[in-house]
């Protein structure tokens, strides 16, 4: 993650593959204990137009938490009914027959706006990285008024294994020749 301290006590740029200076932003700072300012870059929203693909989600009275808004959880929710309900659609996936199926082997997301009900959102999704059998989604969480930039983004890697043995298994030629118009 950006900004994790390693061993030496300076911060390190770990961005992920696909984030851009674009997409974020640096930030210069001094720690107490250091003579040196260390750069980390904070995330920042994104149009529409990075992403390939979209799918509208209503929120649900039961999405807001206590605070008023939607609470961060339903937010990995909406990740996984976009890219899921997308790979149905387009990428052939039988999620309750197929000898194939996508684990989520790690989850990331930046909030930069707050959502509530009654407010409906737009999912866009787009692959960031795409191997053998696991694929990087980047998903960003849109308001409905088209000019504005998201209110959140961020990733999940599928990786796709037997049904059975839980092993890697490779992706069909069909969901990878799907996946590749999201890159």
């Amino acid at each position: 993650m950006a900004g994790a301290e390693g061993l030496s006590g300076v911060d390190t740029d770990t961005r992920p593959a696909g984030e851009t200076s674009a997409s974020v932003a640096p930030i210069q700072h001094k720690r107490r204990w250091q003579n040196h300012a260390v750069t980390t870059f904070r995330p920042q929203p994104e149009p529409r137009a990075a992403y390939r693909a979209f799918h509208p989600i209503s929120t649900r009275w039961s999405d807001n938490d206590v605070y008023g808004h939607v609470n961060n959880v339903v937010y990995y929710s909406w990740f996984d009914t976009a890219v899921n309900h997308w790979l149905i659609e387009h990428g052939g996936l039988d999620i309750h027959a197929g000898g194939v199926i996508g684990l989520v082997v790690e989850t990331h997301c930046n909030y930069f706006a707050p959502v509530a009900f009654p407010n409906a959102v737009i999912v866009g999704i787009r692959v960031a990285q795409l191997g053998l059998s696991s694929v990087r989604f980047e998903v960003g969480i849109f308001p409905t008024d088209e000019r504005l930039p998201c209110v959140a983004k961020g990733h999940f890697i599928h990786v796709y294994v037997d049904r059975v043995t839980r092993r890697p298994a490779p992706l069909s030629p069909q969901l990878f020749k799907a996946l590749e118009t999201l890159t």
